[in-house]
């Protein structure tokens, strides 16, 4: 195998004419890696993914091969999938007003171009779930919103249109199953790509705590912060200690990483319905 790249969280082996992705236990805040990994989280992403990718089949191919023909040292955090072409742009849907979509909401009354109702505020529910696009930045930068024509100008009028199409099925396919779990999926970025027959295919992770955000269901309130299954709440910590957002970042407690590995075990229990 040839290491092809290293990412902030995954790592992506030439293996032949497949891939092997592996998700390590890194943990990453405002595009920068803290030291301290989160034990399992690995785990976490791929089998709460494959999970995902079995639930929307039906609605989008996807790259899997295979779960288990993996080198051992990798077993149960990395998965055998196809070689991609992919698509230039992070696709988001958002249901929910939250995070930089908040942000984007306040300054202009629009995000990525989708003008939404006046006087929303922080966790609001949408008046249904739209398409939000952003630039896919290199490594140690930040992503930047864009609009649907800009993703017509980057991709063609056909391709933006099946992105968006397939972007809101996932998150509505999603946010179906895991409403009936007691959790809210209030966004969620794709990774999508071409295959050699030019078809659009489903890539890297999906609808996971690190690239979603989860609410508890029975706690959701607008208005303010919610309770989080994900990312979010590491994140709520670094900028807790006055950290600039720069690297180096700062060590993470353990009691942080403790209660941050208990929260992505219990959020792929929940939708799963399998034990860890």
């Amino acid at each position: 195998m040839k290491l092809l790249h290293s990412g902030k969280v995954r790592d992506v082996y030439a293996d032949g004419d497949d891939l092997i992705l592996v998700a390590s236990d890194r943990v990453s805040v405002y595009d920068a890696v803290l030291p301290t990994p989160i034990p399992d989280k690995g785990a976490v992403l791929t089998r709460l993914s494959l999970w995902w990718f079995e639930q929307l089949a039906d609605l989008v191919p996807h790259h899997v091969i295979s779960a288990t023909d993996v080198p051992a040292e990798f077993a149960g955090r990395a998965i055998r999938c196809r070689r991609l072409r992919m698509v230039p742009v992070e696709c988001i849907a958002r249901g929910y007003l939250t995070g930089l979509g908040l942000k984007e909401y306040e300054k202009s009354g629009a995000v990525s171009g989708v003008p939404l109702p006046s006087g929303l505020v922080e966790a609001d529910r949408l008046p249904e779930p739209i398409f939000t696009p952003t630039t896919k930045a290199p490594v140690g930068e930040h992503d930047e919103f864009i609009t649907y024509d800009d993703v017509v100008a980057e991709v063609g009028a056909e391709t933006a249109e099946e992105l968006r199409r397939i972007t809101l099925a996932v998150y509505r396919r999603g946010a179906e199953i895991a409403a009936d779990r007691g959790i809210v999926i209030a966004d969620t970025k794709l990774e999508l790509g071409w295959a050699p027959d030019g078809t659009l295919v489903l890539g890297d992770e999906v609808l996971t705590p690190d690239s979603s955000r989860f609410w508890a269901a029975d706690s959701w309130q607008p208005g303010r912060a919610q309770f989080s299954f994900d990312k979010q709440f590491v994140r709520d910590w670094a900028t807790s200690t006055g950290w600039d957002k720069r690297p180096p970042a700062p060590e993470v407690p353990a009691d942080v990483v403790a209660a941050t590995r208990e929260r992505y075990i219990e959020v792929y229990e929940r939708l799963t319905g399998r034990s860890w």
